[in-house]
């Protein structure tokens, strides 16, 4: 009967003391001691700020564009938190701790700034985590933020948690190439290194795999041109008359186009203007573009610009140099990373090709097809739009004969490419013929680099693109 009545009783107080005793009264005190510490340890995490770390290049603000998590979600190490986007790039910032989201700080297009906190974590106490920064995926941080790891005498750039990542797996530093800026090793890196040691499968990288070219009969077909002249079409836009001014903060890419635009104007730029004939190369390129399709890759005349503007730096490496703020140093970059100005919906970027000088034309391509999907999309990283050492604003695509570009400092040379043109010319025997014309205009910085040095680098790199077999004898 007092067993019933135990079972049967909402609260214990309704037992008799007398009965009690009867019963293991430890352990049902026990048990119902440990159902409270349960319910009061759930509540004791420790609450940890999660500060918007340094990111680099002097940021000190970004915009939030996206959350990858919400309030009560739970979040392990290396987890995706947001995205935000600088001045600069995008960047995604990912969790630093395993815990429970408690609050996000800001909302979406807020501006977060850095060393205030983003969002509010609960970890587990009984780990005793110290509140740290929070880690950034994308390498590139400040000169003096940088964390160093002395290696028989050199030092390794990594983030803390790359560090922790690479000690959880007893990974040595010293024995993985970095991919970042300055070589700076990346999560990636590390991952890769791992996946090599224990043949783990990794995902596909983004340059696109070589494939052997289809038989003749598998061949794609190369889609017939329209021939037709094309009238641009006006964007069919509502038009709204508020009858009053707006004013918009400037913000993200225009940003920055304001402070690296502001910095140009101290440049004495030095202007230089030629023409091309394309014509070889729009029929080397048209037999290329099939085999270049089968293998996944979009090939346009660009690759060719860029590989033939890396070979004539090689001839002429003032124009791949930086002068420093005082005037009293050059220095010469031993990378050819070209950059390409794209124009997107949040503005204009430059993206560039890191290492061309080693690279192949279908390669460079590869990179392109990544950087024109990222940038599209508004995901490029801080390391795909820092670094370059030298720029091709490619404004045929849009229309244009001939620009006036603007260098992009600490860069001391850029070319605008204008449309490609059929145009009446005259060959050796006077013969007038159907060319393809495309015209250049360079600028540099007359502080450092004179005409003749210009004018003997456009000559070189014309003469690679009107007889593109020449760049054979050159490739490396």
């Amino acid at each position: 009967v007092c067993i019933h009545r135990v079972r049967s009783c909402s609260s214990i107080r309704f037992i008799k003391s007398k009965y009690v005793c009867v019963f293991d009264k430890s352990a049902l005190k026990f048990s119902h001691q440990q159902r409270l510490f349960r319910t009061s340890a759930a509540s004791c995490g420790q609450i940890v700020q999660f500060k918007l770390s340094d990111i680099g290049e002097g940021i000190t603000e970004v915009t939030v564009k996206e959350w990858y998590i919400k309030e009560g979600d739970s979040v392990s190490q290396f987890d995706s938190i947001c995205e935000v986007q600088s001045d600069k790039a995008s960047v995604t910032i990912t969790s630093r701790y395993d815990g429970i989201i408690r609050k996000l700080h800001y909302n979406l297009d807020e501006i977060a700034y850095v060393g205030k906190p983003l969002v509010d974590i609960e970890i587990d106490a009984s780990k005793g985590v110290a509140p740290e920064e929070d880690v950034v995926e994308t390498p590139p941080m400040s000169h003096e933020e940088h964390t160093h790891q002395e290696i028989k005498g050199h030092k390794t750039l990594a983030t803390p948690a790359v560090r922790r990542l690479a000690m959880e797996n007893n990974i040595k530093l010293s024995e993985v190439v970095g991919t970042g800026k300055d070589n700076r090793i990346l999560k990636e890196d590390i991952l890769n290194y791992l996946a090599k040691q224990t043949g783990a499968i990794l995902p596909p990288s983004p340059k696109a795999e070589i494939i052997p070219p289809l038989p003749k009969s598998e061949t794609v077909p190369v889609a017939p041109k329209d021939k037709a002249h094309k009238i641009p079409v006006p964007v069919s836009r509502p038009i709204v008359f508020s009858g009053k001014d707006k004013t918009e903060p400037i913000t993200g890419f225009h940003k920055a186009m304001v402070k690296t635009m502001s910095a140009a104007l101290k440049i004495p730029h030095f202007g230089y203007c030629d023409e091309i004939d394309l014509t070889q190369l729009v029929q080397l390129r048209e037999e290329l573009k099939p085999l270049a399709q089968s293998r996944g890759v979009k090939l346009s005349f660009m690759p060719f610009f860029i590989k033939a503007a890396s070979l004539g730096l090689l001839q002429y490496p003032i124009l791949n140099s930086s002068l420093d703020e005082s005037c009293q140093n050059v220095t010469y970059k031993a990378s050819h990373n070209i950059g390409v100005a794209m124009d997107t919906e949040q503005g204009l970027i430059v993206p560039n090709v890191k290492n061309v000088q080693v690279c192949s034309v279908f390669e460079i391509a590869s990179e392109l097809n990544r950087l024109q999907s990222l940038g599209s999309a508004g995901q490029l990283g801080t390391n795909d739009l820092t670094g370059g050492t030298f720029t091709l604003s490619n404004i045929g695509t849009i229309g244009g004969t001939y620009a006036k570009p603007v260098i992009l400092p600490p860069e001391v040379a850029i070319g605008a490419l204008g449309k490609i043109q059929v145009l009446p010319r005259f060959n050796g025997k006077g013969e007038v013929f159907k060319a393809q014309i495309m015209n250049v205009s360079w600028s540099a910085d007359h502080r450092i680099i004179d005409g003749a040095t210009m004018a003997r680098f456009s000559n070189l790199w014309k003469s690679y693109l009107e007889n593109p077999a020449s760049m054979l004898l050159d490739l490396k």
